[in-house]
């Protein structure tokens, strides 16, 4: 009886040796929804505006597989990206690569609009106010063809005053 449960257990051992588990070379295969979660944040260098997950293409078609193939490798998200943006420039990435915080961004636009805001209200100030007349001795003579201008200017002066 002992000799019948050693040969099982052996025979067992010998299965379960030889038994074919999973054969995959790399390790798992990366699922679709691994390569989409990646393909969404990538857009088609061919195809314009074309997120990489939904691109039709057949060349789009085989950047999923090269997604697939490197996720297999065990690389990361961050690294598929790079390989992507290394070959095919920025332009690839859905969101542009952060950089640096600029201060001149913000700062230059509300100053050149207080800017141009001073020289506007100087310049409306000087539109507006009446010309400076040249100093002398407060009498100043009429010239000498201005008998007519003189007649147009009191019957101006008359009708001003009828309309009081």
């Amino acid at each position: 009886m002992k000799r019948h449960f050693f040969l099982i257990g052996a025979l067992i051992a010998v299965f379960a040796f030889f038994w074919p588990a999973g054969a995959s070379a790399q390790g798992s295969t990366p699922s679709d929804d691994d390569v989409n979660r990646i393909a969404r944040e990538l857009y088609c260098p061919v195809c314009e505006n074309t997120p990489l997950d939904v691109c039709p293409t057949q060349a789009c078609a085989e950047w999923r597989e090269q997604i697939r193939l490197m996720l297999a490798e065990g690389k990361t998200d961050a690294e598929i990206k790079q390989y992507f943006v290394d070959y095919y420039g920025a332009r690839v990435l859905a969101e542009p690569p952060r950089q640096g915080f600029n201060w001149l961004a913000y700062l230059v636009p509300p100053v050149l609009i207080a800017l141009g805001a001073f020289v506007l209200v100087r310049a409306l100030r000087d539109w507006v106010k009446p010309g400076v007349t040249e100093a002398g001795t407060g009498e100043s003579e009429p010239p000498a063809d201005s008998a007519e201008s003189d007649e147009y200017i009191q019957r101006l002066a008359e009708e001003l005053q009828k309309r009081r």
